[in-house]
């Protein structure tokens, strides 16, 4: 005869690591009370998870912003434990995924408390506050506001130090801030930044890194910072890298320092020309580009362009 037994675990169909779904519309109601509860951790860290899955669904987004979720988020990010800290940041990077949430972010101020977590000392927090930052900058009003708040000096410092996964998204931000304002980033020595992670190991650091010298060397002050540096010798050898990306960005900062007489006579001294040349006939159609352009900046000048033998 068959023994009746209650099993010891739970179904398979529960996952006690996250709160069960309230039906219907009262579902976010609930997640929203049980982000809020200041007693019991365990309530919040389970609403976080379920929050994190349910945001995922583009139609939730709307009701959740009316309910006040990314208020009570904006609240987690400065909670005790770590992983309410990391997993409301990543709550909030789902939520800037669309356009409504980006909006919510940046009217309710939320970005000023993500940046608080630059400095956190746990690594997912940090990668996920950045992660959102990164996507709302991507539009105007979003980078409008990060200069607003006088992110730009922060941002440029944590390339000294950040892990390299974290400087790329940091490098994707500031190229977005710097096409509404240089000033900060120049006065927060950020050409010297860029210039420095020329020489990174990683490839895309060193094509993001390009790309934002371009961005920065648009205003003459730009310009000048970089001749100064001597970025130019540092672009030229890239012109040679293996990775076609950091070829692409390179010539395309090239391009934008070679505009003054200046800028042109330190490239014929670093020896662009030739390797220039040789990347008309790239495979890439931007390289191709860029390498034109730069052509056309140097025939401005007679006596620079008889410096180009084909």
């Amino acid at each position: 005869m068959a023994n009746c037994l209650i099993p010891d675990h739970y179904p398979n169909q529960i996952d006690i690591t996250r709160t069960p779904l309230a039906f219907g519309d009262r579902a976010v109601p609930r997640l929203n009370r049980e982000l809020q509860n200041k007693t019991t951790l365990l309530t919040r860290q389970r609403a976080l998870r379920s929050l994190c899955d349910y945001l995922h669904d583009p139609e939730h987004i709307a009701s959740c912003i009316e309910e006040g979720i990314p208020e009570s988020l904006k609240e987690l990010l400065s909670d005790s434990d770590p992983f309410c800290r990391y997993k409301s940041a990543e709550c909030l990077y789902v939520l800037s995924c669309n356009s409504n949430g980006r909006r919510a972010i940046v009217d309710q101020g939320i970005i000023q408390t993500l940046s608080v977590l630059f400095d956190d000392t746990e690594v997912m927090a940090r990668r996920n506050s950045h992660k959102a930052v990164e996507m709302v900058s991507e539009f105007a009003f979003g980078s409008e506001g990060i200069v607003d708040l006088k992110l730009i000096k922060t941002l440029v410092n944590k390339l000294k130090t950040e892990l390299d996964d974290i400087k790329e998204l940091i490098l994707d931000t500031l190229h977005f801030c710097m096409q509404v304002d240089t000033d900060q980033a120049l006065e927060a020595k950020a050409m010297e930044v860029f210039t420095s992670l020329l020489k990174n190991e990683a490839e895309t650091i060193r094509a993001k890194a390009a790309r934002d010298i371009f961005d920065l060397s648009i205003p003459l002050e730009g310009k000048n910072e970089a001749l100064k540096l001597d970025t130019i010798s540092l672009l030229v050898n890239l012109l040679n890298d293996q990775d076609s990306f950091v070829r692409c960005k390179a010539a395309l900062a090239i391009e934008a320092i070679a505009i003054t007489t200046p800028g042109k006579y330190q490239c014929i001294k670093a020896g662009a020309i030739p390797s220039l040349v040789s990347l008309i006939n790239d495979t890439l159609s931007e390289m191709r580009v860029n390498a034109l352009k730069v052509y056309f900046n140097f025939d401005l000048k007679k006596k620079l362009f008889s410096c180009f033998k084909f």
